[in-house]
């Protein structure tokens, strides 16, 4: 079901690079903004934008045409943000909410900036491009955080934080999370060849676990999936015992959290 009649008008998308092509395509495929809804802005001919053209989409159109715009969605890299929003400001309507998804950008610097519309972040993994992505919303508006909450619920599963603070602290642990377990997953593929399986058995074993793991998840405490598979005195036990010995494992994570965290800062200072 689309949502265009409770967005109201127009929704924009500003950039259409890696994460901008996959929102627009988790639109298109779970049907959350019609085609003929959507105008997307692009310095660059992208496969994603071209697609959405097919549909009905328009695809920078004259700058006129965001005048009846309810949604201007940031997908631009958060250093040049200020620049790409100068020309575009003029011809947005003053019930305009903007949408951000630019890592470290914070609502003040976005309100100083460009303005007194309502600012909604949302911060979502790539996997919306599939309908099955993850995606953090901060608002202090209400209005404008049922509009994040509607563009981004049919593709991804939704948490709302309760303060743009833990914006950063959201984007460190499931905007980067899927390259962690990417690299967990390679790091134990080489450790299954160090035990003598070649390479290929060892990725195809490690990927197929990955996979399997994910789809076994459900709703269930992470505690209780590790002892269905880790049974006392065991093998899987053991291994657990020498991943997270001396807490090494806890420390590394939050180590890897935190220099996202730092990161995702930096960013948008």
């Amino acid at each position: 079901m689309s949502v265009s009649a409770p967005v109201g008008g127009p929704v924009v998308l500003v950039g259409c690079g890696r994460l901008g092509s996959a929102i627009l395509e988790g639109w298109l495929l779970t049907e959350t903004v019609a085609p003929a809804n959507l105008i997307v802005l692009s310095p660059s001919e992208k496969p994603a934008a071209e697609a959405a053209r097919a549909r009905g989409a328009r695809i920078n159109p004259p700058l006129e045409a965001l005048i009846q715009a309810a949604v201007i969605v940031l997908a631009v890299k958060p250093a040049i943000w200020r620049e790409v929003m100068a020309p575009l400001a003029p011809f947005l309507n003053d019930r305009a909410v903007i949408l951000s998804v630019m890592a470290g950008v914070t609502a003040p610097t976005l309100a100083e900036g460009i303005g007194g519309w309502p600012i909604v972040r949302v911060m979502p993994t790539t996997g919306v491009s599939r309908g099955r992505g993850v995606a953090s919303v901060w608002s202090a508006d209400a209005d404008a955080q049922a509009v994040g909450r509607a563009l981004f619920a049919p593709m991804a599963e939704t948490v709302v934080l309760e303060n743009e603070a833990l914006m950063d602290a959201a984007t460190a642990v499931a905007g980067s999370g899927a390259a962690y377990f990417y690299a967990f997953t390679e790091a134990l593929a080489r450790a299954g060849e160090a035990a003598g399986l070649d390479a290929a058995t060892a990725d195809v074993l490690a990927r197929a676990s990955l996979r399997s793991a994910a789809d076994s998840m459900g709703d269930d405490g992470l505690e209780a999936l590790i002892g269905r598979i880790a049974s006392p005195g065991g093998s899987t036990r053991a291994g657990l015992d020498a991943l997270d010995h001396d807490g090494r494992l806890q420390t590394m994570l939050k180590d890897t959290v935190a220099a996202a965290v730092r990161r995702n800062r930096e960013m948008g200072a």
